[in-house]
C-alpha cells in the first residue's frame, strides 16, 4: 500500500442533487423551501433545499412534520427516474476523465488521482472536472482533495454548497480538531449522546482519549472511532461497477389492512422489476420484500432464488 502522503483521494459530491435536478427542470423553485419526496403527509422528505434546512428539515424526515415546520414550503413528488438519468450522466463524465473512481452511492464519487500529482496537479485537474461536470450536467458539485477518504469527504461536507478545499497531507489532524464530533463519519445518535453526555465536543477532544479508554466505552467501533479523530483512514477506493440491485417502493394515501389491494400492488411491482431486468439484459438470482407500517416499523423477508428476469417466477 501506499504512505498517506503518496495518495492523492478527491471526494466529489453533487449539491442537493434531487432539488438542483428540479431546478433544472424548474427555474422558478430556486431561492425557495423545497420538499423532495411524497406529495402526501404520509410521505418521506428524500432532499431537501438549502432554505428548507434552515427550518431544521431534514431527508428521512416524515413530509408532515417538514410541512408543520414550514408551511410554505414547496413540495415535488420525487422523479427517480429523472434523477437516476442525471446520475448516469455525471458518472460517465468523470468515467472518461479518471483513471479510477468509485461510486459510493447516486450523488457522490470518489476520485483516486494518485500519481497524476506529477503530471496534471491534483487540485487544478479536480478543479477542472468540476468545472466539466457543471457545464455538461448543468449541476452544482463540490469536492474534497486531501490525503484519504475519510478527510476528503469531511472537507467536502464543509464547504457545500459549489466549494472546493484541499487538505494537504500532515494537516489532517488541524483541519479536524475544531470540527463537531458529530461531523465524524460512523458518530451516529446513540454514540454520539454517549460521547457528548462525557463532555466529549470537538474531534481535537475525541482524539486526545486513550485508544484503551475509547475501547472500553464503544467497543471495537471505538478503535475505529479514534482512528478517524486522529485523520487516519487507508480504505482503498474501489473502483466502480455496474448496478448490482433493481428496487421499487410505493407509500399508500392511507393505512390499509386489504390484502387483495396489497396483493395487486405487489404484483404490479414486481412486474415492473422483471420488465427493467430484461430491458437491461439483467438476471437477478435474489429477491427482497419490505413492508413498512404506520408507526414506521419495518419487516423485511428475503431469499436466494433461482436466476430470472420472468414475472411468475419472481411473482
Amino acid at each position: 500500500m501506499l504512505f498517506t502522503k503518496d495518495r492523492h483521494i478527491t471526494h466529489m459530491d453533487l449539491d442537493t442533487f434531487y432539488v438542483s435536478v428540479e431546478y433544472l427542470r424548474n427555474s422558478k423553485l430556486k431561492g425557495k423551501p423545497v420538499l423532495i419526496g411524497g406529495m402526501s403527509d404520509r410521505g418521506v422528505v428524500a432532499s431537501c433545499s438549502y432554505e428548507a434546512r434552515k427550518f431544521g428539515i431534514h431527508s428521512g424526515m416524515p413530509m408532515r412534520a417538514a410541512k408543520h415546520l414550514c408551511s410554505h414550503a414547496v413540495v415535488v413528488k420525487s422523479d427517480f427516474e429523472e434523477y437516476s438519468k442525471y446520475s448516469k450522466l455525471v458518472t460517465e463524465i468523470i468515467k472518461d476523465r479518471v483513471p479510477m473512481f468509485e461510486k459510493a452511492s447516486i450523488d457522490e464519487f470518489y476520485i483516486d488521482l494518485t500519481g497524476m500529482d506529477k503530471f496534471f496537479g491534483c487540485r487544478k485537474f479536480s478543479d477542472e472536472l468540476k468545472q466539466k461536470v457543471n457545464k455538461e450536467s448543468g449541476l452544482s458539485i463540490s469536492y474534497g482533495l486531501a490525503s484519504n477518504k475519510l478527510i476528503s469527504k469531511v472537507a467536502t461536507n464543509e464547504i457545500k454548497p459549489n466549494g472546493q478545499i484541499e487538505i494537504p497531507f500532515g494537516n489532517e489532524k488541524t483541519f479536524l480538531a475544531p470540527l463537531s464530533i458529530m461531523k465524524i463519519p460512523g458518530i451516529g445518535k446513540e454514540t454520539g449522546y454517549k460521547l457528548l453526555k462525557m463532555g466529549v465536543e470537538t474531534v481535537k477532544t475525541l482524539s486526545e482519549i486513550p485508544v484503551k479508554l475509547m475501547y472500553n466505552l464503544l467497543g471495537k467501533n471505538g478503535n475505529e472511532l479514534h482512528r478517524r479523530a486522529n485523520g487516519i483512514d487507508e480504505s482503498p477506493v474501489v473502483p466502480y461497477r455496474e448496478q448490482q440491485s433493481i428496487s421499487t417502493e410505493q407509500t399508500f394515501e392511507t393505512d390499509t389492512i386489504d390484502t387483495t389491494f396489497m396483493y395487486k400492488q405487489l404484483v404490479r411491482m414486481t412486474e415492473k422489476i422483471a420488465f427493467e431486468l430484461r430491458s437491461k439484459n439483467k438476471l437477478t438470482g435474489c429477491i427482497s420484500v419490505k413492508i413498512r407500517y404506520s408507526d414506521f416499523q419495518t419487516e423485511q423477508k428475503q431469499i436466494s432464488i433461482d436466476y430470472t428476469a420472468a414475472d411468475e417466477d419472481l411473482l
